[in-house]
């Protein structure tokens, strides 16, 4: 697994669940081609989904914009490899 090559960029989620993001991220790189970023995406929603309840978003690519509304503690941009991976929980309005 590659998550010790992880660069942070923005976060504003505890530590403990950064550190599983990027092991998420890793262990789908493992699983999935790395230009499959639809799978590596589901895959790593579907995670979070199981350990922090449903909700989750994923985004995973080389070249995304992207505006959104998250829950307060939910957020976590990074890189990892050549991908860029966004997560999030959605905000209710």
């Amino acid at each position: 697994m590659s998550e010790g090559k992880a660069r942070i960029e923005e976060t504003d989620i505890p530590e403990k669940m950064q550190t599983q993001a990027m092991a998420c991220a890793a262990q789908a790189l493992d699983l999935f081609d790395v230009f499959d970023c639809i799978s590596i995406a589901a895959h790593i929603k579907k995670e979070f989904d199981k350990m922090y309840g449903s909700g989750w978003q994923c985004v995973a690519g080389s070249n995304f914009g992207c505006f959104f509304t998250d829950t307060p503690g939910t957020f976590i941009y990074f890189a990892l490899e050549t991908l860029n991976f966004l997560i999030f929980k959605g905000a209710t309005s």
